[in-house]
């Protein structure tokens, strides 16, 4: 914690009556809780001034359906991005660091570093694009930023796993295997217990005797799969990730309308307060001078690392960003009515390069022991996060709203939206989930089970993603939804 901030609480303690550990405890959360409401309200001055937009409010509207329209797309650019990235960020720290006087770092620091400065922060990103103009693009920009997140984490658990001592050519294989073993695990248990929650209220109706009952028992067993994951090794933010998808999938439809409603300001409220704390506490933080004395790296081997990791930073965004939104465009087949246009694809480059809190904490999980170091060495990359967390966030961030702008003008965006009155065909999401695999003879009744079969082959080698999508819905209909509960696609 900054050093103003331990002597202002320490005079304030000392002005406390009784003037024990306990009063000094008792003001520092007072203090802190006070700082804490003043954010609120900055912040609500800036939102009612045009200066940012209210960040909760987009991450409450977010359409699922389009999420997981888009889940291939989303999940390639979360989890391959985000070892594109790594890769480029280590190799590029591993050889530029030494060339500006810094190193003394080890092959695990150097992989650390790729999944520090992979991890994003798309909330601002949100804050200016059109969820309603653009819903592709937004689904893509919101989903990339939560399981980028998710991805960050679980692969800098599995590069932490790594024994320095027995490296050799086989460390590849070795995180990829680690990675994909936290991955899955972590996935099933999450929507195990997902499911798990969906047909206890399903089965036992809970609502019968109280609506608060429903609200508790979502909320323990989400809080539940973050602990039995942290409790097996594995990744928390990753299980309730999945146990949060499985529940707005099939529990959120087994519950009444006010708990619904009591559920979703409940857990917007308690984002936005940690959101609000933690970014608090990093900008305290960053005034620490202890962490800038410990730091003996001179000013120009500072800038230059903050210039390598910006570098890289924006290198590996466009690494994957844009071949992968060419290799979407093409897997999703000629039919797409959205595709992902130059445009759009700067913008989703341009939403990845803010980094957060998540790339703070990863930082002092690696370079600190409780959030103190004694090595110069590490003190430097504390510090060097610091200055680019702030740098993307209040440049980046400031330009953001300009470039989106610029990029996506608001006559642009409606008419893109509607094609200008003329359009090839029909937009309805029911007609793509249809259309793939219904010709008039099948609608009819007619026609062989071999041709129906060759075109379902044929439909999935030209459009796969869609036809994916339906085979789940048409799975999910038939099988999961009778079960844990939730409406059926018509």
């Amino acid at each position: 914690m900054a050093w103003w901030w331990d002597e202002t609480t320490m005079v304030v303690a000392a002005a406390a009556d009784g003037g024990g550990g306990s009063s000094g405890t008792v003001v520092s959360i007072c203090v802190f809780t006070a700082v804490l409401c003043l954010c609120l309200i900055v912040g609500h001055l800036l939102v009612e001034n045009k200066w940012v937009n209210e960040s909760i409010t987009a991450l409450l509207i977010v359409k699922k359906k389009q999420f997981f329209h888009n889940f291939l797309t989303i999940m390639s650019f979360g989890i391959f991005g985000v070892f594109i990235s790594v890769a480029l960020v280590s190799t590029g720290c591993y050889w530029l660091f030494p060339e500006v006087g810094f190193g003394n770092l080890d092959a695990v620091d150097y992989l650390a570093l790729g999944a520090i400065f992979s991890s994003t922060d798309t909330v601002c990103t949100l804050q200016v694009i059109s969820q309603d103009e653009t819903p592709r693009l937004y689904s893509l920009v919101f989903g990339e930023g939560v399981v980028n997140d998710a991805t960050a984490v679980v692969l800098f658990n599995a590069i932490k796993n790594i024994d320095i001592t027995q490296l050799k050519g086989g460390v590849a294989l070795k995180v990829i295997s680690d990675f994909l073993y936290l991955f899955f695990t972590s996935t099933v248990l999450g929507v195990t217990i997902g499911l798990s929650t969906a047909y206890a209220l399903k089965a036992l109706y809970f609502a019968r005797h109280s609506t608060d009952r429903e609200i508790a028992l979502m909320a323990l067993m989400a809080y539940l799969s973050y602990m039995m994951a942290e409790f097996l090794n594995l990744s928390g933010i990753l299980t309730v990730f999945f146990c949060g998808i499985v529940m707005s999938h099939y529990a959120w439809h087994n519950v009444t309308e006010s708990s619904r409603i009591a559920t979703r300001h409940i857990f917007a409220t308690l984002s936005f307060i940690a959101e609000t704390f933690i970014f608090l506490y990093v900008g305290m933080d960053a005034l620490d001078i202890d962490k800038w004395k410990t730091s003996e790296t001179s000013f120009k081997t500072s800038l230059g690392i903050f210039g390598i990791i910006i570098s890289l930073v924006l290198l590996g965004r466009a690494a994957f960003v844009f071949p992968l939104s060419i290799l979407s465009n093409y897997m999703s087949g000629s039919s797409e009515r959205a595709p992902i246009t130059f445009k759009h694809q700067v913008v989703i480059w341009w939403a990845g390069l803010m980094r957060g809190a998540v790339s703070i904490a990863l930082a002092y999980n690696q370079f600190t022991f409780s959030g103190v170091t004694l090595d110069p060495v590490h003190a430097t990359i504390i510090t060097s996060t610091i200055i680019v967390v702030f740098f993307t966030t209040l440049v980046f961030g400031f330009l953001t709203r300009p470039l989106i702008s610029k990029m996506l003008p608001q006559r642009q965006q409606s008419t893109t939206g509607t094609g200008g009155g003329h359009s090839t065909g029909s937009n309805s999401p029911k007609e793509d989930f249809i259309m793939p695999f219904l010709s008039p003879e099948e609608a009819s009744g007619s026609g062989s089970g071999f041709l129906q079969a060759k075109r379902s082959i044929s439909m999935l080698l030209e459009m796969p993603v869609h036809t994916v999508h339906i085979y789940w819905r048409k799975f999910d209909d038939k099988f999961m939804r009778p079960i844990f509960g939730g409406p059926r696609s018509r």
